[in-house]
């Protein structure tokens, strides 16, 4: 069972609390004026990366996604979206240049269809995935593949209809797990999770972390896996 949050718009006065998560929820189908303006934010290694998407509509979306993710991060650091500056670790996930090591900020992104999370906090490795829920007939085959036995063994327990949200709601909280540790996806069955349709999900392989499930929207499923406990969660919407 997942957790339904109410999305607020932010305070003028944003503040980051050391025990507070704070998940923003992104819109990446934005008008015309605003992508030109978001894609004067860019660095031109972001504005070459969005020129190589094929399709227009995948190419629209890189640029809100990073345009909005680096509006958010000037908002806690106190600069303009275009002074953000990443790096890029081994896999391609982008963290903050070490000039902002002194923030102590850490954050995720995930996009799916034309929605975006972007999770925010203070120094702990966290991260973020968003799912569509669409029909898949090769569920069973899929779950077998990526899953755990037990895992497999709950999924194909349950009626087609709940095989669909299980199926993903196991995905993103496996994943949410490998983008905060920077693991890649053939980690995937080495995560367990336990969870059932009415119970809500739990990392069996450490201790040490806090898993949280959201519905951002109709057919999304989401999760978000940080270090530590205690965590209090905001969520905005953009």
């Amino acid at each position: 069972m997942t957790a339904d949050y109410l999305w607020l718009p932010a305070p003028r006065n944003l503040t980051l609390l050391p025990d507070e998560i704070h998940v923003w929820r992104i819109e990446l189908q934005q008008p015309e004026t605003q992508l030109q303006y978001l894609i004067t934010t860019l660095s031109s290694d972001e504005i070459a990366r969005a020129e190589r998407f094929y399709f227009p509509k995948h190419r629209q979306h890189f640029i809100a996604g990073r345009g909005i993710l680096r509006t958010i991060l000037g908002r806690y650091l106190g600069i303009e979206p275009s002074q953000v500056q990443f790096n890029y670790q081994q896999r391609g996930k982008p963290v903050l240049a070490d000039k902002f090591a002194d923030s102590g900020l850490a954050f995720n992104l995930s996009h799916s269809q034309e929605l975006g999370l972007c999770a925010v906090n203070c120094t702990h490795q966290i991260g973020v995935d968003l799912e569509y829920i669409r029909p898949m007939s090769d569920i069973e085959a899929l779950a077998k593949r990526f899953f755990l036995p037990r895992e497999y063994e709950m999924l194909r327990s349950l009626s087609p209809n709940q095989q669909q949200e299980v199926f993903f709601r196991y995905w993103t909280c496996k994943e949410a797990y490998l983008k905060a540790t920077g693991d890649g996806l053939s980690q995937l069955e080495q995560i367990e999770v336990s969870l059932t349709p009415t119970e809500p999900a739990k990392l069996q392989i450490t201790e040490d972390w806090s898993l949280f499930e959201l519905i951002p929207a109709n057919n999304y499923v989401a999760a978000i896996a940080v270090e530590n406990f205690g965590w209090d969660l905001k969520c905005w919407q953009y």
